[in-house]
């Protein structure tokens, strides 16, 4: 049987990525080598967090799933960086890692267009450099219109514990070992990374006197736009904050050796995270911190699953040293003196796929038809991964039906800088979305999420007609309310003044309306209340707040993005010859070479590439391609 669309792997890349494809009306296979896996959590049991927060809700802005799946198996939710600006707030959950996967398959194998088959994949089917399916580890061929890798840490995985290397997935699966070779064969670039996982411990034997409780936010909160919060606030799980020792330390540094990362193994290649790295890196690269901060987060606490139901992760504590270090280190903290390991930690190394390989939509430059999106990019975290197999979804989707990709640009998405970092600049190490990477974030905030990204979701048939009438609601409330502030006037009475004065505020003179009496720093949308009667939504009253008072930097940020786009709407021909271009530096020649960039904002982001190189550049366009430099 032929599909338009084939998925490998079902990790949350792949999710979103069948999901997607199969809603835009696309017959669409995933092919995954355990259905028990799909959406499963192998490292960290939670959702969200700075910056990936926020491409959550694009994600569910865009019509994806894991906002939605995130608010239906949600045992906490915190809102991080909430005494700050809205530009760097962003959700946090802790996921139940039974029910997040239940649900997930749930949706998939209730969503229409959309078949699901075990198996591994071993190569694909290439014709004239285009793709045209996949071909099985049992020589089965499965046509199809466009494939989607999503292939996680799979590709020629080894779990690495001391002087031990396994080959064999995070639950000991089985791997893919020929893929990646076969993508090499057709002249992609590989090459090796590597992660890792802390241990899990029994929650009953955890000294809870000795850890500081870190409960879940007092106010109900959700990813999704379109789903109310059904939780009860009371009934969050807390989760503990606990601390490395300078015993810790030393039991690390005098086992330094035996730990595959530095000594265990001579022969890893593959390039670890550098945002999160495991706890032998912290201690060697930070040798003059006394402590490091670690969270016990609970993993799942549904009775009836024994797996997971009494097991705590410690986030912050990934190491690759042999198990019986490992004991050691665990029970040197303070409250995990007596704690049992469940299952120990390990590092895992695999194979991944170059990215500036890819093009801006997520297809290969080498390979027509051929999509990837997530760990096999050189990512790290789910949320990263889901966020590109949301576009790559899309995008298969969009050439299938001969239209334009969609190309989120950098100051339009957190996922549009995701993708243009990965595919511009490269990686040395697993990337991590930060909000410092992010040059528009005060414009990329996650309470507007849906008024930058839903009409996208909407164009590409994602978002269907109620939930955009909704959309649309929301955007005139909004407007609504700006007027309302902006013609309604207070004058400076005594209980008026008085008022003001109460609150830290200064007292009028003249009248003023209520928007510019917003813009005060000490005073907020509840105080506007005492003055006029604003029967609307919170998340409207929200979204006006932040309007008004940071208009000034938020109309700076889209001034300066608007020079961006400029650059981004000058377009580079496809079959330019950089050879040609004279007096650009050698550096900058073999770099545009390799990333053939679509237009010149994305050439000047090359690393290796000078404001100099992009003038002559500009220069070369006008010149020999008139009509195309406009």
């Amino acid at each position: 049987m032929d599909y338009e669309i084939i998925v490998v792997g079902g990790g949350h890349a792949g999710c979103e990525a069948a999901l997607s494809s199969a809603r835009m009306n696309h017959k669409t296979l995933l092919v995954t080598g355990n259905i028990n896996n799909i959406a499963d959590m192998p490292c960290n049991p939670s959702i969200g967090g700075s910056a990936k927060g926020i491409v959550v809700r694009e994600i569910d802005a865009l019509g994806g799933e894991m906002g939605v799946n995130a608010d239906k198996s949600l045992i906490q939710i915190k809102m991080l960086n909430s005494a700050k600006g809205p530009a760097v707030q962003a959700l946090r959950a802790q996921a139940d890692k039974v029910t997040y996967p239940k649900e997930m398959l749930n949706t998939l194998q209730n969503t229409n267009n959309l078949e699901i088959k075990e198996a591994i994949v071993e190569d694909l089917i290439v014709e004239e450099n285009k793709v045209k399916g996949i071909i099985l580890e049992n020589g089965e061929k499965i046509k199809s219109q466009a494939v989607i890798l999503t292939t996680g840490t799979y590709l020629k995985a080894d779990i690495m514990v001391g002087d031990t290397r396994r080959r064999e997935g995070p639950h000991g699966e089985k791997p893919s070992n020929y893929l990646s070779d076969n993508l090499k064969k057709y002249g992609l670039k590989i090459i090796r990374l590597k992660t890792g996982t802390p241990q899990r411990i029994d929650k009953n034997t955890i000294d809870y006197s000795q850890t500081k409780e870190e409960k879940g936010d007092n106010k109900l909160l959700s990813f999704s736009f379109d789903r109310k919060p059904t939780y009860k606030i009371e009934e969050q799980i807390p989760c503990h904050l606990v601390y490395t020792t300078e015993e810790t330390h030393k039991i690390i540094r005098d086992n330094l050796n035996k730990s595959s990362m530095y000594g265990g193994l001579d022969d890893i290649t593959g390039v670890g995270p550098r945002y999160c790295p495991s706890i032998e890196d912290k201690v060697v690269r930070f040798a003059d911190k006394e402590r490091h901060q670690l969270f016990l987060e609970p993993e799942s606490i549904l009775d009836e699953n024994e797996d997971y139901k009494d097991t705590i992760y410690i986030q912050g504590f990934s190491t690759s040293m042999p198990y019986d270090v490992q004991e050691k280190m665990v029970h040197s903290i303070k409250g995990l003196e007596n704690a049992k390991i469940l299952k120990y930690a390990y590092a895992i190394e695999y194979d991944a796929v170059y990215p500036t390989q890819m093009k801006l939509s997520l297809e290969n430059k080498i390979l027509e038809n051929l999509f990837t999106a997530g760990q096999i990019n050189g990512t790290s975290g789910y949320e990263e991964a889901a966020g590109q197999g949301l576009i790559a979804g899309i995008n298969a989707s969009l050439k299938i039906e001969g239209k334009e990709p969609l190309i989120l640009k950098r100051n339009e998405a957190y996922i549009g800088v995701l993708i243009d970092d990965l595919v511009t600049k490269g990686i040395r190490d697993p990337y991590r979305l930060l909000t410092s990477r992010a040059e528009y974030r005060l414009i990329l905030r996650s309470d507007n999420a849906d008024l930058r990204l839903r009409e996208y979701g909407y164009n590409v048939g994602l978002i269907d007609k109620e939930r955009y009438n909704n959309f649309l609601n929301k955007k005139e409330k909004i407007k609504e309310v700006i007027a309302l502030l902006k013609n309604t006037r207070i004058t400076p009475k005594k209980e008026i003044n008085d008022y003001l004065i109460d609150n830290n505020s200064t007292s009028i003179k003249d009248g003023i309306s209520l928007y510019n009496l917003l813009k005060r720093t000490e005073l907020n949308m509840e105080n506007i209340k005492h003055f006029i009667d604003l029967d609307y939504e919170e998340s409207i009253l929200e979204q006006v707040e932040i309007e008004i008072k940071y208009e000034g930097y938020i109309k700076k940020a889209i001034k300066d993005a608007e020079k961006m786009i400029k650059l981004e709407n000058k377009k580079i021909p496809k079959d330019i010859d950089y050879q040609k271009v004279k007096n650009i530096a050698s550096e900058a020649k073999q770099k545009l070479e390799e990333v053939r960039p679509e237009s010149l904002g994305q050439a000047l982001r090359i690393s290796g590439v000078n404001p100099s190189d992009i003038s002559i550049l500009a220069v070369y366009l006008k010149r020999e391609y008139p009509n195309e430099s406009k």
